[in-house]
């Protein structure tokens, strides 16, 4: 029933989201992970260890986390699996780990402030969505910065966490967030958590690795249903650029994205007042991007997620009438 899930969990997500007044009430599943990760973090990670000590440390964490998530998500699937119901109330719990609504409404939010605020406001905005020092973000570098987020999510908070659904039901999903909530917190290379947080790192670009390449092969082909996408170029960036990317995943929809737009993205960024040296995805596309730009990238995005719902629908019909 995975697969049905999945594509239930997509539709309700789509539909309705994690509301506002839930979050406030009982909070979001990912809060509660990160809670649980900054305790860890707090409790194990000693600056007074080692360099293989913390290693140590950050490895068994991060098993503890994955086995606790997989472990919540195999006792609901045993509560629930008794009454004919169950299937429904786990697609709707597995619907509050994807965030097709959140991602676009967010980077909908950053083109809104720089038509309506400017600069400042649009600094403001993409500031809730990148990690990347904003202050020095002109409209170009704010525009890029909320499509290449829009591009890394769409695999990350989409694509991957509905692959991994749909191939181990509500535990994997569960894992797959706790995994990638690590990575969020702790798998930075900084002093504190470049021995802690390194499994995490390295788990997490494992575990992203199949929806990455399915995210650019989705917005491929949402660019032939997109009016002035290309797909063409699409396919020409990932071929040329994914494999150039610092991270082994991102570059793939960050690519997909920056060919099909004709723009460029990536490049040279600046966190923590530090430059950030990465190659840049789209490599021949306008370097220029605006408000204008987020909004078709926008149009993009939302047209490969209903591919993604098309196809699931269709896995759905046929694994359901094979049996």
């Amino acid at each position: 029933m995975s697969v049905t899930v999945a594509f239930l969990a997509l539709v309700a997500e789509l539909i309705a989201g994690y509301p506002d007044r839930l979050v406030k009430a009982i909070g979001h599943p990912v809060i509660w992970i990160g809670k649980a990760i900054e305790w860890a973090d707090n409790r194990f990670n000693r600056a007074s260890d080692s360099s293989g000590e913390r290693r140590r440390a950050g490895i068994l964490v991060l098993f503890a986390i994955v086995v606790a998530a997989a472990g919540t998500g195999l006792l609901a699937e045993w509560l629930l699996g008794g009454v004919w119901y169950g299937w429904a109330i786990i697609a709707v719990i597995a619907s509050s780990l994807i965030a097709q609504r959140s991602l676009g409404s967010h980077v909908a939010t950053v083109a809104d402030a720089l038509d309506s605020g400017g600069l400042e406001q649009g600094r403001r905005a993409v500031g809730h969505i990148v990690g990347r020092d904003t202050g020095p973000l002109d409209e170009t570098g704010i525009a890029r910065a909320a499509i290449e987020s829009l591009a890394e999510n769409f695999s990350d908070g989409v694509v991957a966490p509905v692959f991994w659904l749909a191939l181990g039901g509500l535990p994997a999903i569960i894992a797959y967030k706790a995994i990638n909530t690590a990575d969020s917190m702790i798998g930075h290379r900084t002093e504190r958590h470049a021995d802690f947080g390194r499994a995490a790192a390295r788990l997490d670009d494992l575990v992203n690795l199949p929806a990455s390449r399915l995210s650019a092969v989705l917005v491929i082909a949402a660019a032939v249903v997109t009016p002035g996408a290309s797909p063409a170029g699409a396919w020409r960036a990932v071929l040329r650029d994914a494999g150039n990317h610092r991270s082994p995943n991102a570059g793939w929809p960050e690519s997909a994205f920056a060919g099909a737009l004709s723009l460029e993205l990536a490049g040279p960024r600046l966190y923590g007042g530090r430059v950030v040296e990465d190659a840049v995805m789209g490599s021949g596309g306008s370097a220029v991007a605006s408000a204008a730009d987020i909004r078709r990238a926008l149009k993009l995005y939302w047209m490969a997620d209903l591919i993604l719902v098309a196809v699931l629908g269709v896995l759905t019909l046929f694994v359901n009438v094979a049996r």
